[in-house]
């Protein structure tokens, strides 16, 4: 038996997968490059995966039997090739919950308290040449009695939703898909979501519904003082209609972990806002805590042993 990791960079360097070795022979690639794929796996019982393209072009002529998923997501994988070709696909769910619904938190707290320039303020020195024991004329406010919108009520969005309950909020929420669920905040829709929250976290899935939800339109009817926080695909959110938004005064701030391009094109209307007080960024990395990333680790590991067991487990094909 032969496992082959592609991608052991992309769930940490500081991670070990050298577990994976009871299974038979292990071979681990920090970053294996789209088009070293298809060689790379040839001889390989079992792929370990994350972003790399999994289709026929590359499993064609293999002796791949399983194909190990170390994410949730798997568009990257040809899931009906996979199923036509006998090749079992798992994937791993719920690792990430509880990570990004604190960065969703962090991300919440850095723009609403405006971290970012009272930092400044401190580390520049002009707090000790302060005549006054303190600054506090970049105003800030309470999360308590506040309302926060939550578009997409899955597993994420109802931790999220605990934690701003925690702060006091009020929360309400808005599924694109539909579905409502039996839970004690209320169900909004769309523009409702829009004018009355203070805080809007995203959650959802990227759909045909969701692509572009927050465009130029949904800025123009969200609160002044709104704070808009997208942890979930960056399409979402529209950067440009986003940075306008901002220029324009219309929301106050908000704070992104995923972008419409990763990496971060560099071109992408978000770095010419300035202003780290009102627009935060951080590059994709709300479900990456080192307790998250570990259960990754181990759940690849659970998945893999289940196949060798027969036992379906995250089963996608």
């Amino acid at each position: 038996m032969k496992i082959v990791v592609l991608e052991a960079d992309a769930v940490g360097k500081d991670m070990s997968y050298e577990g994976y070795s009871k299974f038979g022979e292990l071979e681990i690639y920090g970053n294996l490059p789209q088009d070293k794929v298809k060689e790379t796996i040839q001889d390989a019982d079992i792929i370990v995966s994350n972003k790399l393209l999994i289709n026929e072009s590359v499993l064609a002529g293999s002796k791949v039997k399983m194909i190990a998923e170390a994410a949730t997501g798997y568009n990257n994988i040809d899931v009906e090739y996979c199923k036509n070709a006998g090749i079992r696909v798992a994937n791993v769910a719920g690792y990430s919950t509880d990570s990004v619904a604190q960065h969703t938190i962090a991300l919440v707290l850095s723009v609403y308290e405006k971290l970012s320039y009272y930092n400044d303020f401190v580390k520049s020195g002009k707090y000790a040449a302060s005549s006054t024991f303190c600054h506090v004329e970049n105003y800030f406010h309470e999360i308590a009695g506040k309302t926060w919108g939550i578009v997409g009520l899955g597993a994420i969005g109802r931790a999220t939703a605990k934690l701003a309950e925690a702060f006091g909020a009020k929360v309400i929420y808005y599924s694109a898909s539909g579905n409502t669920y039996d839970v004690d905040y209320e169900a909004v829709d769309f523009d409702t979501l829009l004018k009355n929250s203070d805080i809007i976290t995203v959650h959802c899935p990227l759909t045909d519904k969701t692509n572009g939800l927050f465009d130029a339109e949904a800025f123009h009817k969200m609160k002044s003082a709104a704070v808009l926080v997208n942890v979930a695909r960056g399409p979402i959110v529209h950067a440009k209609a986003l940075v306008e938004a901002l220029n324009n005064n219309e929301i106050m701030a908000a704070g992104l972990d995923v972008f419409e391009v990763e990496p971060m094109a560099a071109d992408n209307p978000l770095q010419t806002f300035e202003d780290d007080s009102r627009l935060i960024l951080t590059p994709h990395i709300g479900w990456g805590t080192v307790e998250a990333r570990q259960r990754v680790i181990d759940e690849v590991e659970l998945n893999i042993q289940a196949f060798l067991d027969g036992v379906n487990r995250n089963v996608i094909a």
